[in-house]
C-alpha cells in the first residue's frame, strides 16, 4: 500500500497547470508616411581605353583620370560636391585562338553632393570623361528626421486606435501587450539611387541642365496586441 501511494505521489510530482489565456485581447496596426524632396545628387563619369600594351592603356586612364579631377577638385565642397574615384579596372582581351591579343579599361569619377547646379555644371566641364549616369538620393539627415517623425505619427495612430476598440467594447482602456515597428521607402533612397541616362553633356558645359528629383515616401507600421481592461 505504501508503494502506491509513493507512486501517485510521484506522478502528481510532474503535472503542470494548462497555461491560462489570455482574455480580451486585440490585434491592432497603424500605419504613417510622409514625402520627402530627394535632396542628393549622384553624377557617374567614366570613360574606356583599348590597346595593345597593358601598361599604355593604364597610362591613358590614369590620365584621363587626372585630367577629370584637377577640373573636379576646383569646384568640390563638403556636402554640396564630395568627389570620389570609382572603378579603375584593367582586363585582358583574348582572341579566337585564346591568346591575350590586347587590353581594355575603364575609370570612372563621382561628383555627390546637394548642391544640383554645381555639380551638374562641374560634370559638363570635364572633358576627358563622358557621363555614364545621374542619380538622386535622400540624405542621411534628411531620412532619419523623416523617420522619426513618420513613427511618431505611426506610434500615435496606434495609440488612438487601441483607445477607440478599448472605447467601443466598453473597457476604460488598454494595455501593451507587444508591438513591432518596421519601416519601408519607395521612390529612392540611400544607398539606393533612382538612374537615368544622361545624354546632354554639351548642354551642361556652360549651364546646369534643368533636373527634377522627385520625392521618396518613406512609411512606418506599427502593429501589435492589446489587452483591453
Amino acid at each position: 500500500m505504501a508503494l502506491l501511494v509513493l507512486v501517485g505521489t510521484s506522478t502528481a510530482s510532474f503535472a503542470q497547470a494548462a497555461p491560462e489565456v489570455p482574455a480580451n485581447v486585440v490585434n491592432l496596426s497603424a500605419s504613417g508616411f510622409m514625402e520627402v524632396p530627394q535632396d542628393q545628387m549622384m553624377v557617374t563619369l567614366n570613360t574606356t581605353r583599348e590597346g595593345a600594351d597593358a601598361g599604355t592603356v593604364q597610362a591613358q586612364l590614369k590620365t584621363a583620370l587626372e585630367q577629370a579631377l584637377a577640373v573636379a577638385r576646383v569646384a568640390a565642397q563638403p556636402q554640396a560636391m564630395d568627389v570620389r574615384t570609382g572603378q579603375f579596372s584593367l582586363q585582358p582581351r583574348y582572341g579566337s585562338n585564346g591568346r591575350i591579343n590586347g587590353w581594355q579599361g575603364t575609370v570612372e569619377l563621382m561628383l555627390e553632393g546637394t548642391d544640383f547646379g554645381r555639380i551638374s555644371t562641374t560634370a559638363g566641364k570635364i572633358q576627358s570623361l563622358t557621363i555614364a549616369d545621374v542619380g538622386y538620393a535622400v540624405s542621411r539627415e534628411a531620412r532619419q528626421r523623416l523617420e522619426n517623425e513618420v513613427q511618431a505619427l505611426a506610434i500615435e495612430r496606434f495609440r488612438a486606435r487601441a483607445q477607440e476598440v478599448a472605447k467601443n467594447f466598453g473597457f476604460a482602456g488598454y494595455s501593451l501587450r507587444e508591438v513591432h515597428i518596421s519601416s519601408t521607402d519607395q521612390g529612392g533612397g540611400q544607398p539606393r539611387m533612382v538612374m537615368m541616362r544622361a545624354e546632354a553633356k554639351a548642354a551642361m558645359a556652360d549651364a546646369p541642365m534643368p533636373m527634377e528629383a522627385g520625392k521618396t515616401t518613406v512609411s512606418v507600421n506599427v502593429s501589435g496586441a492589446v489587452q483591453l481592461r
